[in-house]
């Protein structure tokens, strides 16, 4: 027995000292990154496993036609990324090589497709996930996820906090006994005021008044509550915007509440429940496979689909017909990030034409339904419609 307590206790204490070393690192962050003053703006293209290099390639080829002329003057330069894919990490038991961590390192921003995560029984080796890892490597502590329902009323920002959280410490459980396993979580104070504050920001900036922080902190008391905590000093700094608090479990609920669902507007959660709400939220406007994420940090910043990586449709041989809009949104989103609003703004408007009112080309999955190339195709001529703006803006 003492044996047994003593190493649980060893491991929780190398855990302790990592902690504290990430935030002292925390609190030595540089300054954002500043797109204008950059010439080139690397743009890192990974494509992943199962269906994301198939989707991936129809993202690349737009973010191309939308950046013809800065990529031609050398202002912006597109960087394909090898290396990102099961096969590879499973070879070198890391979640990422490397040399492919410096390749990402050595880009300013990356649009990346869905990786495979290893579970037990599924023949890979248990490695960490991919996104998980570049998350912490890249320090990429916000994840950004809008979704927008125009028929419902619905116009949501999430921000769910990446780095910490039951996620950041999710390999790093013990098995105590066979009969005890426990895992861990982590918040910090500077964590937790990063996220909530660029929550707010965003609230007061775009005249949002209600933000919404949801958490457990009724039953997990410690690191949720210090969340909580953080939520209500940041919110005193804002007093422009109105703000409540959620429980994840009623949060749920009231996401699909259609005489709840107009009133919320820009919520923000610490990592897991993040997950689950904004997953959800993408279900209600069509599905994970509609939604992109950003991936947020001072220094680097992630764009991706949100949805797996469908190995049975590359098995049936259906891959073609994955639909590309979730990675496609992701392009928006990146361009937004480092400057391009304007080219970013065009591409959401021609997705929600494309998607939601016109809806001339429909993506099923299979063969009755249109190629991710000819959807891609759609997008791009509906771009160009010198009306876009007119015809978007009839459609709300």
């Amino acid at each position: 027995m003492n044996d047994i307590v003593e190493k649980a206790r060893q491991h929780f204490g190398k855990l302790v000292e990592e902690q504290l070393e990430r935030v002292e690192q925390m609190k030595k962050a540089a300054d954002w990154t500043d797109y204008s003053k950059l010439k080139p703006i690397i743009i890192g293209i990974a494509g992943g496993d199962g269906i994301g290099p198939y989707i991936t390639k129809h993202a690349q080829t737009i973010l191309e036609f939308l950046l013809k002329d800065e990529i031609a003057n050398g202002k912006v330069t597109l960087r394909i990324i090898e290396g990102l894919t099961i096969e590879n990490r499973a070879k070198n038991m890391k979640a990422i090589p490397d040399d492919v961590l410096v390749q990402l390192k050595e880009c300013n921003v990356i649009l990346k497709g869905p990786t495979h995560t290893p579970r037990k029984g599924d023949g890979w080796p248990n490695i960490e996930s991919a996104n998980v890892t570049m998350r912490r490597e890249l320090d990429l502590f916000a994840n950004v996820r809008p979704v927008k329902v125009p028929e419902l009323g619905i116009d949501w920002m999430f921000f769910r906090e990446n780095t910490e959280g039951a996620y950041v410490l999710g390999s790093k459980g013990i098995n105590i006994t066979d009969d005890l396993a426990i895992d861990f979580k982590v918040i910090t104070e500077q964590g937790s005021d990063r996220i909530i504050r660029l929550a707010f920001d965003y609230a007061a900036r775009n005249n949002i008044n209600r933000v919404s922080v949801v958490t457990k902190a009724n039953v997990v008391k410690a690191t949720d509550g210090k969340f909580l905590a953080m939520a209500e000093k940041i919110a005193k700094e804002y007093p422009q915007v109105k703000w409540d608090d959620w429980y994840i479990d009623i949060a749920t609920a009231k996401l699909v509440d259609p005489a709840r669902q107009r009133d919320f507007k820009v919520f923000v959660a610490p990592n897991l429940y993040g997950d689950i709400i904004t997953d959800e939220a993408a279900q209600i406007q069509g599905g994970v496979g509609t939604a992109g994420s950003a991936n947020i940090g001072k220094q680097y910043a992630m764009f991706e689909a949100i949805h797996g990586t469908a190995p049975r449709m590359v098995e049936e041989g259906r891959a073609v017909y994955a639909d590309p809009s979730s990675i496609i949104k992701a392009a928006a989103l990146l361009l937004n990030h480092i400057g391009f609003n304007e080219k970013g703004r065009k591409l959401e408007m021609a997705l929600d034409i494309c998607a939601q009112f016109e809806a001339k080309m429909k993506i099923t999955g299979r063969d009755n339904g249109a190629t991710g190339e000819e959807y891609a195709k759609y997008i791009m001529e509906t771009i160009q419609d010198p009306n876009l703006e007119q015809k978007w803006k009839s459609y709300q």
